[in-house]
């Protein structure tokens, strides 16, 4: 097989599973059709308490038909400020929940000046998104904390690092209940749920937590990362769509420890139960007037309390961005299994993850995520230096044979079986294989796709400025040939064909110019789709994170100086 046809083979794939990922509009959870009803607040047991007592789990959330403003739902309830040196928000001090919680050194878009990211929301607010702990009964006449209880605060002041807070209630029959929460200087709030028993009766109590959303969830236009609920249970890693859970249809699952929450694409909210503690886990969906409500939830182990004694559980909640350092702490600090997954690095997370370290490193040393990546690309062409000389080298020998390639066409045209053979036989008598150059291009496409992931998915890379116009390297390159790259006056519509920046005519220039180097297709019709594949690339890559631009070409020009100096030797040139 001519070597040309590869190339184009391989081209024309990388294009498909590039455009294919890019173009194709991510399975949406469909709008309810129905409405199912308010969800139990004690849904059916899921195992069974010695002595044949069934103990109910988690409670499902069924949310407020009634939707006001965010700020005006705020107002309604009395709450205990959270000030951290990332976070905002408050406590709602009915029910208890952390449902109001704003990630101050994030915003919404490039200018700093834009509002921070808002993470969760309270109940009846347009978006609910919370976070709710506490314990469920075996029996159900024993009264228990629930979402309208209201929590008495031991003091005003904000739950911050060097501040827990503590919010008690008394059940009226014996039964009181303390919860602690604390918080670090990032994302991880400990909970701390105590009840003492001073009644006269034995009580049987199971602690829980939940998130629960509601409403139109954020979720990405491509198939290229999970968005929703997921979770690491007894060791495996669950990635469940919004639209896999069916109203009625929980999944549920057991656990030794893990962790389980909703993630978006830069943020997540997670429960982290007692890591050595048996939990039973849940997905769950619901409808209420034709509003989705999702929660996921774990409920624990037994607690049996004779009169006179206490019960203690503690549990953690992450609820913030998902910076690969910080999760990778709190997976040893905490022992929480492959917290890191939380970020979806993909089938090449043994790649991925560490071109992200290595960029993190150079981005340390130099301070710039576009210069990291220059430097990334001159560390990738160092690993296949061996590779791609040997397919350069294969490539001078194969344009050196043109004019002989041009003198068996010429020859045996209108016979390919003869072509064919006679193109064989010129081969192998001057040491020629047209299949040497395809192994460094096929080595090198999980790398790309990886770093594509990499400046995808990954919080660090956005809002990552480089110099000159590039503000964002997960971003789009944001100027276009149009207005002559923002020299005339005129503002284009958005419109995918018409924005191709200055740095997707870079990659493509810089594909044409290697092109040229490489020996010239048998095939007038090949030859003219090769001539055709910069063009493609260019428009097809100038909706790309301007980061990946800048790597293809830098990749690119690397590229055309190693195989110049290797032809040149080699006479080709």
């Amino acid at each position: 097989m001519d070597q040309r046809n590869l190339f184009i083979a391989i081209g024309v794939s990388v294009a498909i599973l590039i455009g294919f990922q890019f173009y194709t509009q991510h399975y949406r959870t469909p709008p309810a059709t129905q409405q199912t009803g308010t969800p139990s607040g004690n849904p059916p047991t899921t195992s069974q308490a010695a002595g044949g007592t069934a103990p109910a789990s988690a409670p499902s959330v069924a949310g407020q038909a009634k939707t006001a403003p965010r700020e005006t739902v705020l107002a309604q309830a009395p709450r205990i400020p959270i000030a951290t040196p990332r976070l905002t928000g408050s406590i709602d001090l009915v029910g208890g929940r952390i449902d109001d919680l704003t990630l101050v050194t994030y915003h919404e878009t490039v200018d700093p000046r834009s509002p921070a990211v808002v993470l969760l929301a309270p109940d009846g607010s347009e978006q609910p998104y919370f976070v709710q702990s506490g314990w469920v009964a075996a029996d159900a006449n024993v009264k228990v904390p629930g979402p309208e209880t209201r929590w008495t605060a031991a003091s005003a002041a904000a739950l911050s690092p060097d501040h827990p807070v503590d919010l008690t209630w008394d059940n009226g029959a014996g039964l009181k209940f303390t919860r602690r929460y604390a918080v670090d200087e990032n994302y991880m709030f400990t909970v701390t749920e105590t009840v003492a028993n001073a009644s006269r009766a034995t009580v049987s109590l199971y602690p829980y937590a939940l998130v629960s959303r509601a409403g139109e969830v954020p979720v990405s236009s491509t198939y290229l990362l999970h968005e929703g609920p997921i979770g690491v249970i007894d060791g495996t890693l669950r990635e469940i769509k919004y639209a896999d859970l069916k109203p009625g249809q929980p999944e549920e699952y057991a656990s030794t420890g893990g962790w389980l929450g909703f993630t978006d694409k830069y943020w997540l909210t997670a429960l982290i139960p007692d890591q050595k503690e048996s939990i039973k886990a849940r997905f769950t969906h619901a409808v209420r007037d034709k509003v989705d409500i999702w929660q996921v939830d774990y409920r624990g182990v037994e607690h049996v309390l004779e009169p006179g004694q206490t019960a203690k559980a503690e549990s953690h909640i992450f609820a913030g961005a998902k910076e690969v350092a910080l999760l990778d702490r709190y997976e040893d600090a905490l022992g929480i299994p492959r917290f890191d997954r939380a970020i979806d690095f993909g089938w090449f997370y043994f790649i991925t993850k560490p071109i992200f370290l290595t960029l993190d490193f150079f981005y340390k040393l130099i301070g710039n995520f576009g210069i990291a990546i220059l430097a990334l690309t001159v560390c990738i062409k160092a690993i296949f230096f061996p590779l791609a000389n040997k397919s350069y080298r294969a490539m001078s020998k194969m344009k050196k044979l043109q004019p002989e390639m041009a003198k068996l066409r010429e020859r045996f045209g209108d016979d390919k079986e003869k072509l064919n053979k006679e193109t064989m036989a010129l081969y192998k008598r001057v040491g020629a294989n047209p299949m040497a150059g395809c192994l460094p291009i096929l080595i090198q496409v999980p790398v790309f796709f990886s770093l594509y992931k990499v400046l995808y998915v990954t919080i660090e890379m956005r809002h990552a400025p480089f110099y000159g116009w590039i503000h964002d390297l997960s971003a789009p390159d944001p100027t276009t040939f149009v207005n002559l790259f923002g020299l005339i006056p005129f503002t284009p519509p958005h419109i995918s064909f018409l924005m191709i920046g200055a740095w997707p005519l870079i990659m493509g220039v810089t594909m044409f110019l290697q092109q040229k180097l490489n020996p010239a297709p048998p095939d007038p019709i090949q030859a003219k789709m090769f001539m055709i594949l910069p063009v493609v690339f260019t428009f097809m890559l100038s909706q790309f994170a301007a980061g990946l631009v800048i790597y293809w070409s830098w990749n690119n020009l690397l590229s055309i100086a190693q195989q110049w100096v290797i032809m040149r030797r080699t006479g080709a040139v």
